[in-house]
């Protein structure tokens, strides 16, 4: 990752310790060398059915699960954050279909009035005009991506993969995996998402927020499901999104750590 290019994109959101107050810009010179980069990016402007269709094929004709995967094993000892959020971004959008955004209504909007979204747990808008993918692409390379179940997010997420070359998994990478999956086998019942982002502390090179984002990631994935939505949230508004009734006893489902790390292990 170009440096120089980094730079910028942190610098046009990020100040001291914080997010930039007063709004968010750079000089067009900055924008134009970071763009060339592949880091910032022109406004997107395109509508729902337009960004369906670009990723069923980005899924058919460009990216595989292997790739996603081996990004992600990848990001662990590397700490490249940037590469593991399309992981939830190919599970979110695999089994998607064309649609159109009126095509089939929502019933009980829980994140889109596109029903198929909304299925899909997509946060999805009819039309996306001077949409700013800046902001998300900081996200995504600064923690990992926030707005990890965005439609625009996962396009952007699965397009700058693409764009990647082939990465390789090291010895490292899997004996992480295996302590990962052996610190939520070791959660008591009742522990919740934060018990385990301190368990998995020492396994491998990331701050709190980046391990908050790894969880949040492998519960969009079905890596980590919460089998009782019914239960008092915790997090929600602060810290988990997906992973807020999540609970020790919930484990994780081998059956989607066979799917995507079998061959690891």
């Amino acid at each position: 990752m170009d440096r120089k290019a980094k730079k910028i994109l942190f610098e046009t959101f990020w100040q001291s310790g914080g997010w930039r107050k007063g709004g968010y810009t750079c000089t067009e010179e900055d924008f134009l060398y970071a763009k060339s980069r592949g880091l910032m990016f022109d406004p997107l402007n395109r509508s729902h059915d337009e960004c369906v269709q670009r990723l069923r094929q980005l899924h058919e004709e460009i990216l595989t699960k292997e790739a996603v995967v081996e990004a992600f094993l990848h990001s662990l000892s590397t700490r490249k954050v940037y590469l593991r959020s399309a992981l939830s971004s190919w599970a979110l959008t695999h089994d998607l279909p064309v649609h159109t955004y009126a095509e089939r209504p929502a019933e009980q909007r829980s994140y889109s009035a596109c029903g198929d979204c909304n299925a899909h747990k997509l946060m999805s808008d009819e039309a996306y005009v001077n949409e700013d993918l800046n902001v998300l692409n900081f996200e995504r390379v600064k923690w990992g991506g926030v707005r990890l179940n965005w439609l625009a997010y996962c396009l952007l997420d699965l397009e700058c993969l693409s764009r990647e070359e082939p990465f390789t998994v090291s010895e490292a990478d899997v004996e992480i995996l295996k302590r990962m999956l052996e610190a939520i086998a070791s959660c008591a019942d009742k522990d919740a998402a934060r018990q385990l982002e301190k368990r998995w502390k020492d396994i491998f090179p990331a701050n709190k927020y980046e391990r908050d984002v790894i969880m949040e990631i492998w519960e969009y994935a079905g890596l980590l499901e919460s089998k009782n939505d019914s239960r008092k949230e915790r997090g929600r508004g602060t810290d988990y999104m997906s992973m807020a009734t999540w609970r020790g006893e919930d484990g994780y489902s081998h059956e989607k750590v066979e799917f995507y790390f079998g061959r690891y292990l």
